[in-house]
């Protein structure tokens, strides 16, 4: 008892306040790095650097990057240093560096440098993050299954999933009950994905506790520690691998690789052939055949992880596009009707039948989606890792191999030097007359270059199919269950409400 109230217990606090001593003079070094580049920095305090992360109320990483954007480009400068813990982050301002950054001198910025770690998080080695040669090789092998002519063979799939929805509205607007359309157009795009990428009917509006469903709203609904695990896996992805760090949850994980390797073991065993995405990517698979005629052109994790991020992406980005061009609709009645009056006359023309030719056609319809991207990205931030040492033109300064790079897309979508008025919906912003004058690589909903979003077809084809499906017979008015202004959730990965937006729809 002596020793344990004694010497050892001086020990061990001896030990603890050294290392503490250690950390804590290690970050201050890290502190200056902005400093010895010559690059202007947000004062960073420790351990967390320039965001705190248990501030009150919280606030999310993109309203932070965003006020330095503001912040330090009202102070006429290009870029400015921050810190995630002891990790510097290159926060990009002006126009020109970003576009050198994803475009004309991508070669050194290849890289996103988000985390994954194909050991002890399967699912995260998919095509949004992984690096180098099996980006390139993946990308150019994935990149025919968004051809247009590919959206044109899966939109019967659209067609068919938008009659359940529709069926389900109409059952709503008779009890004349309110809706919370986050959750339907969920249902929708997740029965899409659930079709095209896995051949699996998911079923969301006859079965609203569908396994697709719980478990990819689980991916997006993570825990606080499950974020501060991504700022963990983000600011040091190498220490995050080494010690195991995963942030895709636990039961997710399970799920989907059940799902895919059933899928996987039944097609190959009945010789199932279907026009799709998991299609593809079985032939990608079997590309290569190892001494027995296996297939290795991908493994079974690097084909379940593409197969989960299609479908994760897919199905959330999708429902909360079309949720705030509705929201935003209801606060625009006129314009409303406009959308609703193209919709009536494009349909006329293709005998009242909804096609893929048909919803292309609809112009204003696409102002109305750009313009909802625009003042809500899906992505707040566009992440890029330099590769190898960049000096940045006319300057002294070298952005250093290993260094994050941040665009901050928030901050160039609503700031009024590109988007006057930015808080105002104003789909004419992106009219044919309008457009060319917009800036360019200050609108970057899908990000831009090389590692632009590979599904951007698809996704704008879902957004176009689920607004015409609402429009064209529905009247959407805001239910007074909608907390306004909306908020948004400061943990949440895509921007997006927090809270549920509550419509009320009726049949005209």
């Amino acid at each position: 008892m002596a020793i344990i109230s004694g010497s050892l217990l001086l020990d061990i606090l001896a030990v603890i306040v050294t290392l503490f001593i250690g950390l804590y003079t290690y970050f201050q070094w890290a502190y200056k790095y902005w400093e010895r580049k010559g690059i202007p920095y947000v004062t960073p305090s420790f351990p967390f650097g320039t965001k705190d992360l248990f501030a009150d109320p919280p606030q999310s990483f993109s309203d932070v990057c965003k006020k330095y954007y503001n912040e330090y480009k009202a102070k006429g400068y290009k870029h400015v240093g921050i810190y995630l813990f002891a990790s510097p982050i290159y926060l990009v301002l002006d126009l020109e560096y970003i576009r050198n950054i994803i475009s004309k001198d991508f070669d050194h910025f290849v890289d996103r440098g988000a985390y994954f770690n194909d050991r002890n998080d399967p699912l995260s080695e998919h095509i949004f993050n992984i690096e180098g040669a099996r980006w390139r090789n993946l990308r150019a092998k994935l990149t025919p299954t968004f051809t247009s002519g590919k959206m044109k063979m899966m939109f019967p799939t659209l067609v068919e999933c938008g009659s359940h929805m529709k069926d389900a509205i109409d059952i709503m607007c008779l009890q004349k009950c309110p809706v919370d359309i986050k959750e339907v157009l969920a249902r929708f795009t997740t029965d899409i994905i659930g079709s095209c990428a896995f051949g699996i009917d998911c079923n969301c509006f006859s079965d609203p506790n569908s396994n697709f469903r719980k478990y990819g709203k689980r991916a997006f609904d993570l825990t606080k520690i499950e974020t501060f695990k991504l700022f963990i896996g983000f600011s040091a992805p190498s220490f995050a691998r080494k010690i195991g760090v995963k942030v895709t949850p636990d039961e997710v994980i399970e799920f989907f690789l059940n799902v895919i390797e059933e899928t996987l073991k039944y097609r190959e065993d009945n010789n199932v052939i279907r026009k799709d995405f998991f299609q593809l990517l079985m032939e990608i698979k079997d590309s290569v055949k190892d001494e027995n005629g296996k297939g290795i052109g991908l493994t079974k994790n690097e084909f379940a992880a593409q197969a989960f991020v299609f479908f994760a992406a897919g199905y959330e980005t999708s429902s909360t596009a079309m949720t705030f061009c509705l929201f935003e609709l209801t606060q625009n009645l006129e314009i409303q009707q406009k959308v609703r009056n193209e919709i009536n006359e494009v349909l006329k023309k293709h005998n009242g039948e909804i096609t893929y030719d048909a919803i292309m056609e609809m112009k204003y319809m696409g102002q109305v989606i750009d313009e909802a991207l625009r003042k809500y990205p899906p992505v707040t931030g566009l992440s890029r890792k330099c590769i190898k040492d960049y000096k940045l033109p006319d300057t002294d300064i070298t952005i250093s191999k290993g260094t994050s790079v941040l665009i901050p897309v928030l901050g160039l979508h609503q700031d009024p030097e590109y988007f006057p008025d930015p808080e105002v919906f104003n789909p004419d912003r992106f009219s044919e007359e309008n457009k060319s004058s917009i800036k360019p690589y200050s609108y970057l909903p899908f990000g831009e270059g090389p590692r632009a979003c590979i599904g951007l077809r698809f996704g704008l084809m879902q957004i176009r199919m689920g607004l015409t499906l609402l429009l064209k017979d529905y009247k959407i008015t805001l239910n007074e269950k909608t907390k306004v202004p909306l908020k948004m959730d400061p943990f949440a990965f895509v921007y997006t409400v927090e809270g549920d937006v509550w419509l009320n729809v009726e049949k005209i």
